[in-house]
């Protein structure tokens, strides 16, 4: 048989023992500890003047006294301190917390008592910590009214703050969306965690813009050019650009100017402008790869100047490059304004 009980090891009377009341005070000293049992505070090192009765958690980093008494609880009886073994589920009101604790075996776990019922970490399925103090690990999560409506706010200090709601995959964030650094509304994508792009933003005012959104006026250098018929002209200045859509490649083959290689596949808005300074009658068709007119200008003999322009959907598919293809003759004007395409990305 145990000379103490097995749960708080309060110390038996044994048979034929000297002493008796010893061993019965130390008990009654042990219960006088852990009934009701109130923490005053977590400490490293005894507190100057304690007072009798109180009971301190001993911090990690213990010294003086309670070196080498890390984890264990201290109390204070007849001027001396009585160290005592937490177990597994003891319960205790921590005083400057204003919070009843759990003891799992290794830490004391919260549940408060604050008049607002507040608690400082909840873990539903998973572990919270400093910063993620509210964490669930769940299927799904369901917030449902009581009444008619229900609303969740995300609220910041200050215009420079993010407010924001975070899309990870393995940890690594992939999409944001909210007020990040500002209160003006977007949407963020990234596709390593680390270089993001605004694919839309709304400002205060309504106004919405898309910066990521392929853009491009492009043309030929400025000069005046009569292509030969079965020839073609490309490109070789980028008078705007937007996103990462398009880029000046290869020389076109048959003529001059460089490709305009698609990067982003998608439906796009094309136009294009002529400027003619005379013509035997001619046309300029959009081609895409060398051999597909997409869409096309005619032109009947003129001796006047003159400006045709066209406009189609057409689909572009990570890789296609365009140029101007050329049939009969024309004396054109090429550069910013004159003759040029324009692409915009639906």
């Amino acid at each position: 048989m145990s000379d103490q009980t097995a749960n708080l090891a309060l110390p038996y009377i044994l048979p034929s023992q000297a002493q008796k009341h010893v061993t019965h005070n130390e008990g009654l000293q042990r219960l006088d500890a852990l009934v009701q049992l109130v923490i005053a505070a977590e400490h490293t090192a005894p507190p100057e003047a304690p007072d009798e009765g109180q009971c301190f958690l001993i911090k990690e980093g213990a010294s003086g006294d309670w070196a080498g008494m890390t984890g264990r609880l201290a109390f204070r009886q007849d001027g001396s301190w009585i160290y005592l073994q937490p177990r597994r589920g003891w319960q205790a009101l921590f005083l400057e917390l204003e919070q009843i604790r759990c003891f799992d075996g290794n830490a004391w776990r919260a549940v408060s008592l604050t008049m607002d019922g507040s608690i400082a970490m909840l873990g539903i399925n998973t572990t919270p910590d400093e910063v993620n103090r509210l964490a669930a690990a769940s299927d799904a999560s369901l917030f449902s009214h009581a009444g008619n409506g229900h609303q969740m706010k995300i609220n910041k200090a200050a215009a420079s703050d993010t407010g924001s709601l975070l899309f990870q995959t393995a940890w690594s964030g992939r999409a944001e969306m909210g007020l990040a650094g500002n209160d003006e509304f977007a949407v963020k994508v990234s596709a390593d965690g680390d270089t993001w792009m605004t694919a839309l933003a709304i400002s205060q005012h309504g106004v919405v813009e898309t910066p990521a959104r392929p853009v491009i006026r492009t043309s030929l250098a400025a000069a005046t050019l009569s292509p030969a018929a079965g020839t073609r002209t490309g490109f070789d200045e980028l008078h705007l650009q937007q996103g990462n859509g398009f880029e000046l490649g290869a020389a076109v083959p048959s003529g001059s100017g460089h490709r305009l290689t698609a990067k982003q596949s998608g439906l796009y808005l094309v136009t294009l402008n002529t400027r003619v300074i005379s013509s035997s009658g001619h046309a300029a068709a959009i081609e895409i790869n060398g051999t597909t007119p997409l869409a096309s200008i005619e032109a009947a003999a003129s001796t006047f100047p003159s400006r045709q322009s066209v406009c189609a959907v057409i689909s572009l598919v990570e890789g296609d490059w365009l140029a101007l293809l050329h049939s009969g003759a024309a004396q054109y004007e090429f550069g910013a304004g004159k003759t040029e395409l324009t692409f915009v990305m639906l």
